[in-house]
Parts: C-alpha cells; structure tokens; sequence
C-alpha cells in the first residue's frame, strides 16, 4: 500500500486565476523543476520536517530549501488545514530572503485569509 501523503500541495492562486508558482516553476530548466518538486514532495510526505529541507520564516511561512547545480532556489509556503499552500518561489542570489520576495509571500497569504 502506498504512503499517504501528510498534505496536498496547492499552487497560490491570484484572482484572475494566474499561478504565479507554477508559471516560475515552467519557466525553469526541467533538471531544476524536477529537484524542487522532489524537495516539495519531501515535505509534502514527511511534514513536520525541518532543517535542511524546510525553515521557518516566522508570520506562519515556511521555506522549501533547494540546491540545484550552480544555484539555490526558495518556495514559500503556508500551511492551511492540511493543504501546503506554495505563495511564492525565486532564485536566492543573497544570503537573505530580500524583503521584496518575503512581502509579496506576505501579501499573498493575506489574500488567502480574506477570501475565506
């Protein structure tokens, strides 16, 4: 019998019903997709999880940790009644999370609340 995964994955979805993590995801090398999406399926099937695959970003977010060959890549996620939610996902080019790519993962996860 097959492992049951701890939580669905879900793409962000905007109004107009854009997902702005699946299009950055197409948008990348397939070599890329496929280890972030291995690291995804990773917390996916074994949440809880921690470091080095997820960190806390404290306001209820999470980073995905992915190092792909010459790179890292992030995707942040929230976690909402069983469902991890992907907000956002970026290319880390510094060795912090830039405010920019932190807020708009804010903002996002604020449209989440209000249209529940």
């Amino acid at each position: 019998m097959a492992e049951e995964p701890k939580l669905r994955v879900r793409f962000y979805r905007e109004g107009s019903g854009r997902e702005p993590v699946r299009e950055w995801l197409k948008s990348l090398p397939q070599a890329e997709r496929r280890s972030i999406g291995a690291d995804i399926m990773t917390v996916q099937f074994r949440w809880p999880v921690g470091l080095p695959w997820v960190r806390a970003l404290g306001h209820g977010l999470w980073e995905v940790r992915s190092r792909l060959e010459n790179r890292i890549a992030r995707v942040i996620f929230v976690v909402v009644g069983g469902e991890m939610i992907l907000v956002h996902g970026f290319i880390k080019k510094t060795q912090r999370i830039p405010p920019a790519d932190l807020n708009l993962a804010k903002r996002r996860v604020a449209k989440l609340k209000e249209a529940r």
